[in-house]
């Protein structure tokens, strides 16, 4: 009897090494062209943020429960890597990003962000560790940040890790759900941060010896900040966050200025009433977003794109969507988002993260208890 088709597909992928999430092919039309869709992997529990691992060694996916796995660069998923700290996994809270240093291939640190519990409540908490040789462990981790006070109960933890170009290393935070405190300066709610990859904090931050003040602060009055990334072309920091019931909002958050949360914001509370501090869209002393969603798509992740793989893709944010379900592209010019398409729509599915990769392509995880790595790419 002839061996089932499935059987013969499966001893293919045997031979030549090849993944039956790699297979896996999808084609859509977009206003640059035929979109073309490939599943890494699948298998992820709401994974969170992807890092490219160098010398053909695959991905590091964060899983929010609180699992670190490596990806093959065939698409196979390892066991949970040892040594990650314990995470608080409830609400939104659990393993969040993970960035690599930017000296990995000397030093092999991993950088991980994760929902930490103390005195009753939560909250962000920034760490590094040393990814072992044979890329299976994580080894002598270190806390290097914690958002003081703990306030949250399983809400707006933010957060994305980005490092610029003079060695410092960008903490977006969320407000934990406590609005007020995005204004409180004594506070690490609702804040940017900004310290040394070792946890110091550089002297010329903006409030750095003021009373009052948290030393570790670059730029307040955020909501839940999860997308951040470093323009290519200009070097400056751009963030986005989640507005209420409307009100998503992009950000070039500048030194010690305030971006107006919750006294400036263009949404409204989800029971549908006006949010209780709120004085406007635009509030005198507070600065107004870069772009604004009227209706909130969910906004999470973020990546410029700028390699030569794709070149109609160039000068162009891409920016995953949880309750819009699609991957967001922003046209710019030089600084002006000058257009917006929607792409991924026919997936109906949440996006959590969106990176470029080394190879040119754009990597996208999917927000799902058996989430996927997608890699996405353009017919050529």
């Amino acid at each position: 009897m002839p061996r089932p088709i499935p059987f013969i597909c499966l001893a293919l992928f045997a031979l030549f090494g090849i993944s039956p999430a790699w297979a896996q092919e999808q084609r859509m039309a977009t206003e640059l062209g035929s979109l073309q869709v490939q599943t890494v992997a699948e298998g992820l529990v709401y994974p969170w943020a992807v890092a490219f691992l160098p010398d053909d060694q695959g991905y590091l996916v964060s899983e929010r429960p609180g699992q670190l796995r490596r990806v093959s660069a065939e698409g196979e998923l390892s066991a949970p890597l040892p040594g990650v700290p314990q995470v608080y996994a409830s609400g939104q809270g659990g393993l969040l990003d993970v960035v690599l240093s930017p000296s990995f291939s000397e030093d092999r640190l991993v950088y991980l962000s994760y929902a930490e519990a103390g005195d009753g409540a939560a909250g962000t908490a920034v760490g590094r560790g040393r990814l072992s040789a044979s890329a299976d462990a994580l080894e002598d981790f270190q806390v290097i940040f914690r958002q003081q006070p703990k306030l949250s109960t399983g809400a707006h933890f933010g957060s994305r890790l980005v490092f610029d170009r003079n060695g410092h290393l960008f903490i977006a935070l969320g407000d934990n759900n406590q609005r007020p405190t995005a204004q409180d300066l004594d506070k690490l709610q609702g804040k940017l941060v900004r310290i040394y990859p070792d946890g110091r904090i550089p002297e010329d931050n903006p409030f750095v010896g003021q009373n009052g003040a948290r030393p570790e602060i670059w730029s307040y009055g955020h909501r839940n900040q999860q997308g951040a990334a470093l323009n290519p072309w200009t070097g400056a920091l751009w963030t986005h966050e989640h507005g209420p019931r409307g009100g998503d909002e992009v950000n070039i958050p500048q030194a010690g200025k305030n971006y107006g949360w919750p006294l400036a914001t263009h949404g409204i509370n989800y029971s549908m009433l006006p949010i209780p501090e709120a004085k406007g869209e635009t509030v005198e002393g507070t600065e107004p977003p870069y772009h604004v969603w009227e209706k909130s798509p969910a906004i999470s992740g973020m990546a410029f794109y700028d390699a030569e793989r794709f070149p109609a893709w160039q000068r162009s944010v891409f920016i995953g969507a949880l309750a819009g379900q699609a991957l967001i592209r922003l046209q710019l010019d030089g600084d002006r988002v000058v257009h917006e398409e929607r792409l991924l729509q026919s997936l109906s599915t949440r996006l959590r993260d969106v990176r470029q990769g080394p190879d040119g392509y754009l990597y996208v995880l999917t927000d799902s208890p058996n989430g996927q790595l997608l890699r996405l790419g353009l017919a050529q």
